[in-house]
């Protein structure tokens, strides 16, 4: 078992986090999977933080001409995050019949919102290989997974030319996977957090570790450091993270709820005007479990009967319907990625988040990491708790 972090009782964003990463303030945006855009990344990365772009249903030439255009716009460090499972094991065989089924409880949304019904073709994958190889090529500060680890090769790779690597944890097992294959950092995510769970070892289903459990457990377990993610929306979030033993956090619904991100007005708006108090887990949206906003939509996809294909099969047929439902602004039939905290978001501009997150931190950490740097260490208290002192 491992000692947790020292943190000084001087400025609370110099952890290893921030020193791994290259960045001022160890405040991460979440990947927002297909809502990242260019600009929110490099708006967070010029602030201090580390902007991230989710870029796992792109193609390899896409993701490459991303990257030149975040390069544009900063020359701070950021993130490009992709998933290593890009399909399910029964990805390949689902067919035209399984089509059909799930179509059917999605036809008549489709056709009431005004979109065409969609004819089925064959799965055409995406190889996360192909997609590493761009974000090698191009040299990027730091790559960042979730779902698995990527081949040893590639984190060699990494190391080879200076690339920070980010894996994703669902529980202390997965951590310790993650620390023994070589990653640098581990985002530890509780399931309050919103979008899809990065789970490997189990099923996600099996994995639903909350944040407050999950960080001190993943702390504890591996000695590299640790990103707390799940349910933090402010500074008050952060703070406890830190109090648990983290070094640094990932934020993604605040930063949803901004003008920067690829949120459409309908999504922006449910997060910022209280109707994202209940959020549910569904793998209807995509065929892979992850937390929206409880709409009519999630409802109807998680009930008995109701037939889901699998990732990202799911996926490519919901999107059927969100895109001419955005158009007329059904929000109710509309996927809408949050967290439990989604109850928090208040800003709507990137830059006035991070300042507000910055000076709530500055001015209420000092006591908080001071204790944290002089509490036992988790060996110190088991020994105490064995000799009865």
């Amino acid at each position: 078992m491992n000692q947790l972090p020292v943190h000084s009782p001087g400025p609370w964003n110099q952890t290893r986090v921030a020193s791994s990463l290259g960045i001022q303030y160890p405040i991460i945006q979440g990947p927002l999977g297909g809502l990242s855009t260019q600009r929110l990344t490099a708006t967070v990365s010029n602030f201090g933080g580390l902007g991230s772009f989710g870029a796992h249903g792109l193609s390899p030439s896409a993701i490459g001409e991303i990257i030149a255009e975040i390069r544009e716009l900063t020359t701070r460090p950021f993130a490009v995050n992709l998933w290593v499972s890009m399909e399910d094991d029964s990805a390949r065989a689902s067919g035209r019949e399984e089509f059909a089924r799930s179509l059917a409880h999605l036809a008549a949304h489709i056709e009431d919102v005004g979109g065409t019904l969609p004819e089925y073709k064959p799965y055409a994958p995406i190889r996360f290989e192909d997609q590493a190889r761009v974000l090698l090529d191009a040299k990027i500060p730091v790559f960042s997974f979730i779902v698995g680890i990527p081949p040893s090769e590639i984190l060699d790779e990494c190391r080879a030319q200076g690339i920070v690597t980010v894996g994703t944890a669902t529980t202390p097992a997965e951590a310790i996977a993650l620390e023994q294959a070589g990653v640098n950092v581990i985002v530890a995510s509780g399931f309050e957090a919103g979008g899809h769970r990065g789970s490997f070892l189990l099923r996600a289903e099996d994995s639903l570790t909350g944040t407050i459990s999950l960080i001190p457990q993943a702390v504890d377990a591996v000695s590299i450091p640790v990103v707390a993610a799940g349910g933090i929306a402010d500074a008050r979030g952060i703070l406890a993270a830190f109090a648990l033993g983290a070094e640094g956090v990932q934020i993604g619904t605040a930063f949803l709820a901004s003008e920067d991100s690829g949120a459409n007005p309908h999504h922006r708006e449910a997060l910022l005007n209280g109707k994202a108090h209940v959020t549910a887990l569904t793998r209807g949206f995509t065929g892979r479990l992850a937390r929206g906003i409880r709409n009519q939509l999630l409802d109807e996809l998680n009930a008995p009967g109701v037939e889901i294909l699998p990732y990202p099969l799911q996926r490519h047929l919901v999107r059927n319907l969100s895109i001419p439902a955005e158009k007329a602004a059904r929000a109710e039939l509309l996927p809408l990625w949050a967290g439990q905290s989604a109850g928090l978001s208040r800003e709507t501009d990137t830059k006035e988040l991070l300042e507000t997150l910055v000076s709530e931190l500055s001015s209420i950490a000092g006591p908080v990491l001071h204790w944290n740097s002089t509490r036992p260490s988790p060996q110190k208290l088991h020994a105490s708790t064995r000799t009865g002192l």
